[in-house]
């Protein structure tokens, strides 16, 4: 739930208009922000509209904020869904991500007991042939981190004003992993103040991130 409200924080610094959720699959944005259009790959009684990340079927310039959650990190051909992102957003629009930390902490975590392969050598595009199936939990680190120039030369007109790693310990507490949740409701609150504390370490002990970039004002490019 406090991913979501971080969108909705996102969503009162946004031009007027359509807001996006990609890869909404069974979740509950709509609770947090009613007017979001929820979109997937696999048409569900939860979805609005069935498109791909690649292949986003709306108007050029029509849409003031994109979010995902954990999406990322599955799409094949990112530069395919950058292009797209581009295209629909407005001029100060927003794609916002939250997805998983390459941290030392987070990449321990996940390379140790997560099912989803995490390789950090690896190119931008995903193999493999299943929609949802095939990932790379390192993904938004190699874009983002490691091949921040190389996506600042292609896609100037999306600027990364945010890439901010936290949530260094609620994910595993609930459950992250193992789907047994060990908190108790009453620690919950506890919790956040404790990762709020630790912010400052959070490079090296977050397990997610967020990404947020802004569609430039002005075209930088054709």
């Amino acid at each position: 739930m406090s991913f979501y409200k971080e969108f909705l924080d996102v969503s009162t610094r946004v031009p007027n208009g359509l807001m996006v959720e990609l890869g909404s699959g069974a979740g509950f944005l709509k609770e947090i922000l009613p007017f979001i259009m929820t979109t997937d790959v696999v048409d569900t009684e939860f979805v609005d509209k069935v498109f791909s990340a690649e292949y986003i079927e709306l108007e050029d310039s029509s849409v003031s904020a994109f979010f995902l959650l954990n999406v990322f990190h599955h799409i094949k051909n990112p530069r395919k869904f950058f292009d797209e992102v581009e295209r629909c957003l407005k001029p100060g629009g927003r794609l916002v991500m939250i997805e998983p930390a390459n941290t030392v902490w987070g990449r321990f975590i996940r390379k140790h007991f997560h099912h989803e392969p995490h390789d950090d050598k690896a190119g931008w595009e995903i193999g493999g042939s299943g929609p949802m199936s095939d990932a790379n939990l390192a993904l938004p680190w190699i874009i983002f981190a490691r091949d921040l120039r190389i996506f600042e030369h292609e896609y100037p007109n999306l600027q990364l004003i945010r890439y901010q790693p936290h949530t260094p310990f609620r994910y595993l507490l609930s459950g992250g992993v193992s789907y047994k949740s060990v908190t108790p409701k009453s620690l919950v609150k506890f919790l956040r103040f404790t990762e709020k504390m630790m912010n400052p370490f959070n490079r090296y002990l977050g397990m997610f991130v967020t990404i947020e970039c802004e569609r430039s004002t002005q075209m930088l490019r054709n």
